[in-house]
């Protein structure tokens, strides 16, 4: 059988269709979709999805599927699917009860609000910053050079010009974020731009100018060299401030515009909305941005920075490895946003920022811990592994970005946090102990934009100790339990490489894992102390001959692609058939002679290796694992020499069914890809020893 569904479609259908998907977004790694009722999506299932590192379900119905660097096409290709041209279907009554008792049991689900608030203003702006920090980063090269000088009084024009390619994407940011966040509270994103705009104005501006304005006074802090200003607005005193470079006073405007914004919209009538909802946003809002939002927004922003700076500056050392340490930990759960906005801050109100410093530790011995990994998939021939760590050690490297190391590498093997961590210290205590290191403006730490710290010698050491730290530890005692050699091994044997250790099933694995382990040679098997089988393999079949497989069980042929578990269903794991067993008790039997290689004692799977060569994986039901064997005789064990029509298990389909789990038995060839194709070729009801399958040499 052929399996047709792409990616897109796979994760469309994964998370209930369009129907279920209020929103959809992206950032740099993940897709980020609010659903009408997240309870539908089975994590397992999403994760794999071929393409997908991982998937974090939220509380709400918030659902995030990690992606990596292809998120944008990816993304794109599921938008412009044929069944989200239509738009999301509106959500029956049924869906939106679902959905309220699903946001209910969210515990903390206003605390993810506020994060995701942070994170959809912010992230359509990586681009952006990546790009100026690139500019940036070759504009110190060469002032560090020395053929430029970008303090001197009077500079060229060129050099002006390129401060200005840059500088404008930080002056202008509280615009870029007050559209990014109305856009995320559902609120024409223009009017929060134009508010936040009135405040960037050469007309604002010119309110601290005493010598244009009546009603202004100005005072100045000779310790600290600053000067402010207030001016008498309808005789109410306005404290003026440059609002350039900020990102708290139009999250705080947005956040307190949403509402009246659409309470406006539920009291003016439709035809009247397109003039006066603006006009009465204006009315209302730009006065309370420039009297409260405005001057709290700096406040909140510079408190925050002070507090981080007094730590910096009485516990530098414990400070810089703080920073390092923590951030491994909000990284995952997209924590990190309000330390971000905080480098941002410090960077207006500074002129630079203390924070990215330490930062940097954290993101090379991420980077560290990776290439690690690479270097022990490239020894133990592991393409996936080698494939993955390379996409994630280049983004990393030269784009700053950590999250496809996390999702694609870090996350899913226990050892490496505690390693890398290690790599965080190191680098972290070199930042305190060199005295702290400062970034002249927002940077993505990456080899790229070294030269935009400062001292620049301090902080290369700093990020080259935590990189090599975390790539030894882990290059010498490996990330790899046991356990996933094994499986490295049985995947290795599969491709045709030498398999070392002992292949265990255990009652927890995963189809992939059983699926891995079944395509392992009946040679591998003997090799791993298994029994030698009784009869020699036959030869393999000439180019377009066609063997069948016959049904191992009776009942009904299911298509594969119908199969309600993404795993088998996406073809992932291999070609075949599925089916629903018919009596009470289910016999499964070997559909030809053959070498038990994969036989768990949960006794819900079975790897065949045929003397024809074929490899077959039955999967007796869904999710089965988790009985732990309660409802199934087994009949044979791994290594076992088993003939055509033996018993491997018996099932109770009373004890499975009232476990709540589906008897569906998926029946596939796992080493698919060394045939021309594997067909379907029966319908309707089988019994056992029926043709089921086709597999053409």
């Amino acid at each position: 059988m052929t399996t047709t569904t792409s990616v897109p479609e796979a994760i469309l259908e994964a998370v209930g269709g369009p129907g279920n998907i209020s929103s959809l977004t992206h950032c740099a790694t993940r897709l980020r979709f609010e659903l009408h009722d997240a309870s539908v999506v089975d994590k397992a299932a999403v994760e794999a999805i071929p393409g997908v590192m991982g998937a974090v379900p939220q509380s709400g119905d918030r659902y995030q599927i990690i992606i990596g660097g292809a998120v944008q096409s990816v993304y794109e290709q599921i938008t412009s699917l044929p069944a989200m041209k239509g738009g999301a279907a509106a959500p029956s009554d049924a869906e939106v009860k679902a959905a309220a008792r699903a946001r209910a049991r969210g515990k903390n689900a206003w605390v993810d609000a506020f994060f995701e608030y942070l994170s959809d203003s912010f992230r359509p702006l990586l681009p952006v910053l990546l790009g100026t920090s690139i500019i940036i980063a070759l504009e110190a090269v060469f002032e560090a050079l020395g053929y430029i000088d970008t303090r001197a009084p009077i500079k060229p024009a060129w050099l002006v010009f390129t401060d200005a390619m840059f500088r404008s994407v930080f002056y202008f940011l509280p615009i870029m974020v007050a559209y990014n966040a109305s856009k995320k509270l559902k609120i024409d994103p223009w009017v929060g731009t134009a508010i936040m705009a009135t405040f960037l104005t050469p007309n604002f501006i010119a309110l601290a100018d005493p010598s244009t304005t009546t009603g202004v006074t100005c005072t100045t802090n000779e310790v600290l060299d600053t000067q402010s200003c207030t001016a008498s607005v309808f005789g109410i005193p306005m404290q003026l401030a440059d609002y350039g470079g900020q990102v708290f006073v139009p999250l705080m405007m947005v956040a307190i515009l949403a509402p009246i914004y659409k309470a406006l919209t539920k009291i003016i009538p439709a035809n009247l909305q397109m003039v006066f909802v603006p006009f009465l946003s204006f009315l209302i809002m730009m006065p309370v941005t420039g009297f409260l939002i405005g001057p709290l927004g700096i406040w909140v922003g510079s408190a925050l920075g002070s507090a981080l700076a007094w730590l910096n500056t009485t516990a530098p050392i414990i400070f810089a490895i703080l920073i390092p340490i923590i951030y491994p930990f909000l990284v995952p759960l997209g924590l990190h946003w309000p330390l971000n906005a905080l480098m941002l801050a410090n960077i207006d109100t500074l002129g630079y920022d203390f924070i990215q410093g330490p930062m940097g530790a954290w993101n090379f011995a991420c980077f560290g811990a990776t290439a690690a990994v690479l270097v022990i998939a490239i020894r133990n021939r592991n393409s996936a592994m080698r494939q993955t760590a390379s996409g994630a050690l280049f983004a990393g490297l030269f784009g700053g970005i950590s999250e496809p190391s996390l999702y694609g590498i870090h996350l899913r093997y226990k050892r490496i946090y505690p390693r890398m961590l290690v790599g965080c210290v190191v680098g972290g205590l070199v930042v305190g102990i060199g005295g702290g290191v400062n970034a002249s403006t927002f940077a993505f730490t990456s080899l790229l934009t070294i030269p935009v710290f400062s001292p620049m010698g301090l902080y290369a050491l700093a990020v080259l100790a935590a990189f090599m730290t975390s790539f030894l530890i882990i290059l010498v005692t490996d990330y790899r339990t046991e356990e996933d050699k094994a499986q490295d091994a049985a995947a290795l044997a599969a491709a045709g490489g030498v398999a070392g250790g002992a292949v265990q099933a255990d009652p927890a694995e995963t189809a992939a894992d059983l699926a891995a382990q079944s395509a392992s040679t009946t040679a591998t098997a003997v090799q791993d102390g298994g029994p030698a089988p009784a009869a020699v393999p036959a030869a393999p079949p000439t180019a377009g001959s066609v063997t069948d497989v016959v049904a191992p069980l009776a009942g009904r042929v299911l298509a594969l692609a119908d199969v309600e578990d993404q795993v088998f269903a996406s073809g992932a794991l291999g070609n075949g058939a599925a089916i629903e067993p018919v009596g009470e008790t289910i016999v499964v039997t070997a559909p030809a002679a053959g070498t038990v290689v994969v036989a768990p004692s949960s006794g819900h799977a079975y790897g065949l290796t045929l003397d024809n060569g074929i490899e077959v994986l039955i999967h007796v039901g869904i999710d089965t694992v988790n009985l732990g064997g309660t409802g199934f005789d087994i009949k044979v064990a791994q290594g076992d020499r088993v003939e055509a029509g033996q018993e491997l298990v018996r099932v109770d389909r009373a004890t499975v069914e009232a476990a709540g789990y589906a008897l569906t038995t998926p029946v596939l060839v796992t080493n698919t890809a060394t045939f021309a194709s594997v067909d379907a070729a029966a319908e309707g009801e089988v019994a056992a020893g029926d043709l089921l399958l086709r597999v053409t040499a």
